[in-house]
């Protein structure tokens, strides 16, 4: 099991790259023959990633998917059910995970896991990087594509509008599974909270929906099953229920859309979607909220008001209706509604208590 930020604080980046095996082969080639580099021969650059792997990184070729799958991962510890499952839906064969910076963590456990020919990280940190050939090939030609932790706005700055955008949304066409985890979850939906001005607790989202913290995006990814949805992570650990139904009311009430649904994820949890229809594996909920009303009252510097927020709160496996935006019959699914008055949130539920 991953636990994503003290493992990297332990580790080192085993830096490799395109770059860096030329050095060395011709580095070999000259020693070979005898001779030596000249002093004023001027030394390659530094490509603009970071490129390690664990197996053999050889393209292989895997039948297509019959269904698109998404992994939806709420962070803080990893869910190896959600991994392997994930591992089955792609076929084996390359698995790539991509970050804007970290470690390459995951290379070493996932491929413990077994099933796969390689897995290999690529840190990506800038427009530069999300736009080297080396980059676009090795995520094209992935079998599975987990976006890792981090900071979403490093992703949405880095890599919006650019090829390894569209070569996310080529993988997403062709049914390859596609996973986020913490700040990889959050870009998921079609709308994201970017971050890119720190983070917010839900008191001070509530208390002010137009706080300089609260940073939307619209138009990043456009996968499957995640039209006109906003996710979050950490959900319980972190309360972000309230900040949630504030960048629900934001996208409302702003006009972007008359109506918008949330997806929060609890830590060491993971949503399995696939053919329209979504599994919990792990220790938490998962919450599906939707506001088909607009907020009675948002103004900057003024509490907001929102009333009567739908939300479906699974517990169990499941299954839940990604289209139909419902539970099942299992009996797994508790629903409610919620409102936030003058900036506070109520809870209300008959015979349950208060979320």
């Amino acid at each position: 099991m991953v636990d994503e930020g003290r493992a990297d604080r332990k580790r080192i980046m085993a830096r490799t790259s395109r770059g860096g095996w030329w050095r060395c082969l011709v580095a070999a080639i000259i020693l070979t023959a005898g001779g030596h580099a000249a002093s004023d021969e001027p030394a390659l650059p530094a490509p603009p990633y970071q490129h390690s792997v664990a197996g053999d990184p050889a393209d292989v070729k895997r039948p297509r998917p019959a269904f698109p799958s998404l992994v939806l991962m709420g962070g803080g510890r990893s869910v190896p059910e959600a991994f392997q499952w994930m591992i089955g839906k792609g076929g084996g064969g390359n698995f790539v995970v991509i970050r804007a910076t970290g470690t390459d963590v995951y290379n070493d456990y996932l491929y413990s896991l077994g099933g796969v020919s390689s897995v290999e990280t690529l840190v990506i940190p800038s427009r530069e990087a999300a736009q080297d050939p080396f980059v676009i090939d090795r995520v094209r030609n992935a079998e599975a594509l987990f976006i890792a932790g981090g900071n979403q706005g490093d992703y949405v700055r880095s890599w919006k509008g650019t090829p390894l955008e569209r070569a996310i949304h080529e993988l997403a066409a062709n049914n390859v599974p596609i996973a986020g985890f913490s700040a990889g979850l959050a870009i998921l939906g079609e709308y994201a909270f970017t971050a890119e001005r720190g983070p917010i607790r839900s008191a001070a989202a509530m208390a002010d929906p137009f706080d300089q913290a609260i940073t939307l995006s619209h138009d990043f990814l456009a996968l499957p099953y995640l039209t006109n949805v906003i996710t979050d992570s950490h959900f319980d650990t972190r309360d972000r229920i309230g900040r949630l139904i504030t960048f629900m009311s934001r996208l409302v009430g702003d006009g972007r859309t008359k109506s918008v649904r949330g997806i929060g994820v609890s830590v060491g949890t993971a949503l399995l979607v696939e053919n329209g229809w979504a599994e919990k594996v792990g220790q938490g909920p998962v919450y599906f909220l939707e506001a088909n009303t607009p907020p009675e009252v948002l103004r900057p510097n003024v509490p907001l008001t929102h009333r009567d927020i739908q939300i479906q709160r699974l517990d169990g496996a499941g299954p839940f209706d990604m289209r139909r935006w419902s539970g099942g019959e299992e009996g797994n699914i508790e629903q409610y509604s919620v409102s936030i008055i003058n900036g506070t949130l109520n809870a209300y539920q008959a015979g349950a208590e208060s979320h």
